[in-house]
């Protein structure tokens, strides 16, 4: 097998595809968010494009402000990421799943335990995307009148994520004997009860899930606040990102893989993949041509409801969309690093309102890469050649014919380059992306308890 470096590609699946007119393209699948033949059929082309992983973002609650102002939306819909991919588990067989759940609105041990069934229903292909939540309409779904801080969040997020690898480990690899002679189901020695009690979390354990195939389920995260990135330093094995420039992305890489030693950590303990938007056509013309026509389908609805999102406390109704676009805020209590890339945008392109909400309306702050599959190519190679990359998480614009494209056209230019694989290289997530099996806490401490007593 060949030890060159090659690109990870993660699939991000956002139903009808990542434009937010998207619902709206002749070639998209319009009632993509609760159609499951729709999921099967992207996931199926995914896994043909061997592609490491499809993804899905979520989130507790409907986002952009109250639904009943939201009837041009098409993304307002959709499965619960879990649930899906559980059935979509089996209509495939190397695909890896990475599912978003919240360590704010949800609980360590139910999220432990349907993280496990999953990574044992797929045999071995699961993901968790942790993220604290950046929705403040959230809080009304759990009798909470306020969305926690987001200092908040992230201390809890710490206190989650341990609680739930704890969990994980409840059981070692070999806990159950399964004797029907003797009748010895599993060995107590082997069984290891959690106890957690901290700030945020009392949780006593074990988990009734046996410890997933993987060990631990590969852990996932976004976010790019200084918190966020101190969080993945600590805990994330795969972070997906937004960057605009090539300085950006090396800035990111290089601070977040400067902190893993702090922790015990080496590079390859971690896969930074940011994420790209490609437009695609036979000449940089004709993918121009897709951009004009996408960009056209907005509403201008749609396009103040864009600008709403990140000018929070701010009168928009005194500036027209052809008005320079007025200074940004400053902080916010959802996303501290989405609010930074928008202000960073703004402000290096002394955009219009129209231009920002044109921006922001393909991929919301993503990159956007645009021209034929050799050009696109070489936008992403030079990404993954100059310290800003492992790899991409690919963010088709319609669904499902923008994945289709990106894999017959883009895929065989990066196979050719040395740059992507041919086949599998393993049978679970973890091993495709080149990720270790992580041991069993408790056997580690036993290990080091006898080594001192030795």
């Amino acid at each position: 097998m060949s030890t060159t470096r090659k690109f990870r590609l993660g699939a991000f699946i956002q139903a009808t595809g990542h434009h937010i007119s998207a619902w709206r393209h002749p070639n998209s699948q319009a009632d993509a968010g609760f159609n499951f033949e729709h999921y099967k059929e992207i996931t199926q082309t995914a896994q043909r494009g061997l592609f490491d992983a499809v993804f899905l973002a979520d989130s507790p609650g409907v986002w952009g402000g109250a639904p009943e102002t939201q009837h041009r939306n098409g993304k307002i819909v959709h499965f619960e990421p879990v649930t899906l991919f559980s059935a979509l588990s089996s209509v495939t067989q190397n695909i890896g799943f990475i599912s978003t759940a919240s360590t704010t609105y949800e609980e360590p041990y139910t999220l432990a335990r349907k993280f496990a069934s999953l990574d044992y229903l797929s045999n071995g292909r699961a993901g968790w995307n942790v993220v604290t939540t950046g929705n403040e309409n959230a809080a009304l779904n759990f009798g909470l009148e306020h969305h926690p801080e987001h200092s908040q969040r992230y201390e809890r997020a710490e206190e989650f994520v341990e609680v739930v690898k704890g969990l994980w480990d409840s059981w070692e690899d070999d806990a159950f004997i399964r004797d029907k002679e003797s009748g010895i189901y599993f060995d107590p020695d082997k069984l290891h009860t959690l106890n957690h009690k901290g700030k945020y979390f009392s949780v006593k354990g074990p988990l009734n899930v046996g410890r997933p195939p993987q060990g631990y389920p590969v852990i996932v995260q976004a976010g790019a606040s200084e918190s966020g990135r101190d969080l993945a330093a600590r805990t994330a094995e795969v972070i997906f990102t937004a960057n605009q420039t090539l300085a950006d992305a090396q800035e990111f890489y290089a601070d977040v893989k400067g902190r893993l030693a702090e922790y015990g950590r080496f590079p390859d303990d971690l896969k930074i993949m940011p994420g790209a938007f490609p437009i695609i056509g036979r000449t940089e013309s004709e993918a121009q041509e897709k951009c004009e026509f996408l960009q056209s389908l907005i509403h201008p609805d749609v396009a103040w409801g864009i600008l709403k999102n990140y000018y929070q406390g701010v009168d928009l109704a005194k500036y027209s969309l052809d008005d320079l676009a007025p200074e940004l805020p400053t902080d916010t209590n959802t996303n501290k690093s989405r609010l930074k890339l928008v202000r960073d945008l703004a402000t290096r392109g002394t955009f219009t309102l129209r231009q920002l909400y044109l921006s922001l309306a393909t991929a919301r702050g993503h990159r956007t890469i645009l021209g034929t599959p050799e050009t696109i190519a070489d936008q992403l190679e030079e990404w993954f050649n100059n310290g800003a990359a492992d790899g991409f998480n690919i963010m088709p614009p319609i669904l499902p014919t923008g994945l289709d494209d990106f894999i017959n056209l883009v895929v065989p230019v990066l196979q050719k380059r040395g740059l992507f694989r041919t086949e599998y290289e393993g049978s679970t997530l973890r091993e495709n992306l080149g990720l270790r099996r992580p041991g069993n806490r408790f056997v580690a401490k036993q290990v080091n308890e006898k080594l001192v007593l030795a």
